[in-house]
């Protein structure tokens, strides 16, 4: 038997700087549902800062690393949702700009010079509105957590799809 695909699942953020904080509330609602909707084994759920070192340490070694993050676009659209995959070493396009001081696109880069990017990385980056210090998200970006919930779910389950259908 082989062992599990080891997936991450990363909500990068600041729970008390507002909108940032929309990486961690689409984990703590995955967490909410994992009784009812459990995500297949060897998948981890993370909550980070956005150090580089941190992130690198979380999808290090994984199949898949799902990452969710806030992002800021100008002009931007509150609660929109870009999805970023990274293809040969290379994301797709490049990242919006992240809220943190260093960015996913530092982690990556860095994770890339020492050869330990995930099998697979996905990036949710959704625009926020506030990021002002206080707890809570702006209407917008509420909005947008349960389906991004919805949009990890899937990630994860085509993942682990062709794992499965050669099993049968």
């Amino acid at each position: 038997m082989t062992p599990c695909a080891r997936i991450a699942v990363i909500g990068v953020g600041n729970d008390f700087r507002r909108d940032d904080g929309v990486g961690w509330a689409v984990l703590a609602e995955l967490r909410e549902r994992a009784g009812e909707r459990p995500l297949p084994p060897g998948t981890v759920l993370a909550t980070c800062d956005g150090d580089p070192a941190r992130l690198i340490g979380l999808w290090e070694g994984t199949d898949l690393a799902v990452v969710v993050d806030a992002a800021h676009a100008h002009p931007g659209t509150p609660g929109r949702v870009h999805r970023l995959e990274l293809d040969a070493g290379h994301l797709a396009q490049p990242p919006r700009p992240s809220s943190h001081g260093l960015g996913l696109g530092e982690a990556v880069e860095l994770a890339r010079a020492l050869g330990v990017l995930p099998g697979r990385l996905v990036v949710y980056a959704v625009e926020g509105a506030d990021t002002a210090l206080g707890t809570g998200l702006s209407p917008a970006v509420a909005a947008a957590v349960e389906p991004l919930v919805h949009s990890v779910e899937l990630e994860v389950a085509r993942h682990r799809e062709p794992a499965t259908r050669g099993r049968a």
